[in-house]
């Protein structure tokens, strides 16, 4: 693990740009210096938030990994707001700000710094209080895409590197995919997602390695889903497809798909029809042994 003096050779502190009053930002990268950065903007820089649980005891962490197609960040309805839900429940949140289309970027970026992220968190358990095997992801939308390359194409980290965040793994210890975009080139893809991230006329390797679900393994983490039958953006056709992978490949699985809803509910506070999804979650986390407040 990474000592305090070590830390801060690694991570800096920044505020530009984000006005978030609880999160504490990170750059994921020394200085900034993202693989395959194209500048030194703030869009060039990836960074995370940090909501931290206060307690005398190791916590649970989440990294967050908004919605927008590979287009934008939602960061309000699926960020904060999910960070908050979070922290209320005992679980330190990390929102994470990646690249994408609209600062400029596709593939592979988006997945470098979910992975990058991931990695910060693991490595920094114990000065965070976190408990290492405790550290999942959610993600929304094209962040529900982004979330599931994790599970699908993580990595153990380099042993050899001499970055000590590089070290270790970026395989979650559980998902949550939320009204998530899964599949690549079929009818009920999201084609501004996938255009953002591999572009408008894509290597068919490419589709093939990004339709996550087609890379399920029993290693994949135990994840729980949720989505609407009313979801016209993303079908949710995305989700059950993700969902049978797992049950195939014996992966734990729970999935959840209202019958009323549109697309982009966040914690779905206002719908009556699918507002019991967090609570639900909650039981879920509980049955994976995952410690919470309440």
């Amino acid at each position: 693990m990474l000592s305090r003096i070590t830390l801060s050779s690694f991570l800096l502190f920044i505020s530009v740009g984000h006005c978030h009053a609880q999160g504490e930002w990170l750059m994921l990268w020394p200085d900034g210096q993202a693989p395959g950065a194209v500048g030194e903007e703030s869009k060039d820089r990836p960074s995370m938030a940090m909501w931290k649980v206060q307690s005398t005891s190791p916590r649970p962490a989440v990294l967050i990994c908004p919605g927008g197609g590979y287009g934008g960040l939602a960061m309000g309805h699926e960020g904060d707001e999910i960070a908050r839900w979070f922290n209320s429940v005992g679980i330190t949140a990390f929102i994470l700000d990646y690249r994408h289309a609209g600062k400029g970027y596709g593939f592979p970026a988006p997945i470098l710094d979910a992975r990058r992220a991931l990695r910060t968190i693991r490595a920094n358990a114990d000065e965070w209080n976190l408990i290492e095997d405790r550290i999942g992801v959610i993600g929304f939308s094209a962040g529900g895409h982004l979330a599931s390359t994790l599970g699908t194409h993580f990595t153990s980290g380099d042993p050899e590197s001499e970055d000590p965040i590089e070290k270790v793994s970026c395989r979650p210890d559980f998902m949550i995919l939320c009204y998530p975009v899964i599949a690549m080139g079929e009818p009920h893809t999201h084609k501004g997602s996938q255009n953002n991230l591999l572009g408008e006329s894509p290597d068919p390797e490419m589709v093939n390695k990004m339709s996550t679900y087609k890379h399920i393994t029993k290693n994949t983490p135990p994840t729980f889903l949720f989505h609407t039958n009313a979801d016209k953006a993303v079908p949710p056709q995305n989700s059950v497809q993700f969902y049978a992978g797992l049950v195939k490949a014996g992966v734990p699985a729970e999935l959840h798909i209202y019958e009323k809803g549109k697309h982009g509910l966040g914690l779905a506070q206002s719908s009556a029809a699918a507002n019991s999804w967090p609570g639900r979650l909650a039981e879920w986390m509980r049955g994976r042994g995952i410690p919470m407040s309440n």
